[in-house]
């Protein structure tokens, strides 16, 4: 590896705003690259799930790459460069790993997420909850909030309640949804999701991945089913929902027959 590619990186970034350089990139602000730095994060996801590591070392090049535009931009500005970055990003790790870099004991992933939010408390956070971004995909926000509330405490020990709490929100949305009422059908289904969120928690399975996963998963088999009918010169509006779901269970258990160790399909 070069030794001095990040270096490399920040200059090409220079020269692409400067005076001879880039047309889109000397237009792009802030706010205007916000959906790259997104459309970049879930590439990085996809690369991973799909175990392409190839693709992976491309996509974690195009997300430093948004850190950096971001940063050519805020050192334009006068604010700060990417040293300033770099500087407060080491600092961050060093005081909040003092059982690494300093003289404090821990014993466990528990304890250090504990450690970790009394540490930011110190820091002037003024609530638990801080640091989840009010922007983030509700699934990841939920997960996120459920997580930053059981390191202080407020969790319930093992996962029986949690079933309990799912039910009982089932049947609040059953009830809404009998009486009529969109409001509280909204409302009753939100904390469904909620509860199965925190669920996932205690199964250790990230909602994200999961739901992902499983869109994929209903893509992937519904585009079979277009495919096959395609073949057959059938249209699928006008097939009876019986035989497309007689042509989708075939197809599922034809993918488990497969991939029969594979737990994503």
């Amino acid at each position: 590896m070069e030794d001095n590619a990040f270096e490399k990186l920040v200059e090409i970034m220079s020269r692409l705003r400067g005076p001879d350089g880039c047309p889109w990139d000397k237009e792009q602000t802030h706010d205007s690259l916000k959906p790259y730095l997104l459309e970049e994060a879930y590439e990085v996801l996809e690369a991973v799930d799909r175990r392409d590591f190839d693709g992976l070392r491309e996509e974690l090049g195009d997300m430093l790459l948004q850190s950096v535009f971001h940063a050519q931009l805020a050192s334009e500005a006068g604010l700060f460069n990417i040293q300033d970055v770099l500087k407060t990003l080491n600092e961050k790790l060093v005081r909040r790993h003092p059982h690494v870099f300093g003289e404090a004991v821990i014993t466990g992933s528990d304890e250090q997420v504990r450690h970790w939010e009394k540490i930011k408390k110190s820091e002037g956070k003024k609530s638990a909850l801080d640091g989840v971004p009010v922007t983030a995909p509700s699934l990841l926000r939920a997960h996120r909030t459920q997580q930053k509330a059981a390191a202080v405490g407020f969790d319930w020990p093992e996962a029986s309640p949690v079933w309990d709490k799912i039910r009982e929100e089932l049947d609040e949305l059953k009830e809404a949804v009998s009486a009529g009422k969109q409001d509280a059908v909204e409302e009753e289904l939100g904390d469904l999701l909620f509860a199965v969120v925190n669920l996932s928690r205690f199964l250790h399975v990230h909602p994200e991945d999961a739901l992902r996963r499983s869109v994929d998963k209903f893509r992937r088999r519904f585009r079979a089913v277009e495919a096959e009918m395609e073949s057959a010169g059938r249209d699928m509006r006008k097939t009876p929902l019986a035989e497309l779901d007689a042509v989708w269970d075939r197809i599922k258990r034809e993918e488990h027959h497969l991939t029969k160790d594979d737990p994503c399909v």
